[in-house]
């Protein structure tokens, strides 16, 4: 059962914003030197190999592999890692960093109406506003651009980077039909799963990749390494020990990092329909966590007063 959050619970949780926020800046670095499928692939390849490793060190046991577990596996593995990455780092050649990020903080409202369709967690009248609200945001962000299509290569890639948070929010409603697994082993696995689908794209559409500038190289290794392994174990210690509704709270912080990176380290010119997408999005958030994050705050008031 999650304790209450710690401080070193809000260490991690900041910093996973940080991580996650700048990963959208990471890959448009990385995108100077290799295609979207390459950058994709080495982020995953190399996230799988740490985390195989990890695994194997740690004596983490393997599920049974059922047709059920291979089946789960095989979906969330797709839409989790190789799906997504791909998406957002070919939307991200024609879109502004911050706007993949921005993208993200949509996820959470892509996963409720699914879990009232495909679970037990129905969506109540403030969780269904609170999605309209962010969804208003989500059209705010793409802006008129959307009616261009067929006229430039932006409008695909703003409706890339809202698929990747699709994608994440189908795998997100599998992961909870999952039959139980070990958390280190199924994320290992997964990263497996999404290098095998990707490797072969790769090849077959980008070839081998050659060498490039040491910044791309380097864009690609960070990516591999930061957010996707070493995240990845932060988000498993931080629910374990503080809970999935604790979690939620990185879903605030991932857009607005993602617009300070793409502002100061990109110098990204980002038009003010961003800012007032973000407002709406984070607001549809608030509005449908509204009852979690009340729960989360008055644990926490509650905590500090005993100490």
């Amino acid at each position: 059962m999650p304790q209450q959050p710690t401080p070193l619970n809000w260490i991690s949780i900041g910093l996973l914003g940080v991580i996650w926020g700048a990963t959208f800046m990471v890959v448009a670095i990385a995108l100077e030197g290799y295609g979207p499928l390459t950058v994709a692939c080495a982020r995953t390849t190399l996230g799988a190999g740490a985390m195989l490793a990890l695994m194997v060190v740690l004596r983490r046991p393997l599920p049974a592999f059922t047709p059920q577990m291979r089946a789960y596996l095989l979906a969330i593995g797709l839409f989790n890692t190789a799906v997504p990455f791909a998406l957002l780092s070919w939307g991200q050649q024609y879109v502004p960093s911050a706007f993949a990020g921005i993208s993200m903080a949509a996820l959470p409202l892509f996963v409720l109406p699914l879990a009232h369709l495909f679970s037990d967690e129905k969506l109540h009248l403030r969780s269904a506003l609170g999605v309209v609200i962010g969804f208003c945001g989500a059209v705010v962000l793409i802006g008129p651009g959307v009616l261009r299509i067929g006229t430039g290569w932006e409008p695909l890639g703003q409706l890339a980077c809202l698929a990747a948070a699709l994608s994440y929010a189908v795998s997100s409603i599998l992961t909870r039909r999952c039959p139980p697994i070990d958390p280190i082993t199924m994320t290992a696995l997964l990263l497996g799963i999404g290098a095998a689908a990707l490797i072969p794209a790769m090849l077959i559409v980008e070839g081998i990749p050659g060498p490039a500038a040491p910044r791309p190289m380097l864009a690609i290794i960070f990516l591999g390494v930061v957010p996707t392994a070493l995240a990845a174990l932060l988000r498993v210690a931080t629910i374990r020990s503080a809970g999935a509704v604790f979690m939620t709270l990185v879903n605030y912080q991932v857009p607005v990092w993602s617009m300070l990176f793409g502002v100061l380290v990109l110098q990204e010119l980002l038009p003010l329909r961003f800012f007032a997408a973000l407002a709406l999005i984070l607001l549809g958030l608030a509005i449908s966590q509204w009852a979690g994050l009340k729960r989360l705050f008055a644990a926490a008031r509650a905590s500090g007063g005993d100490t």
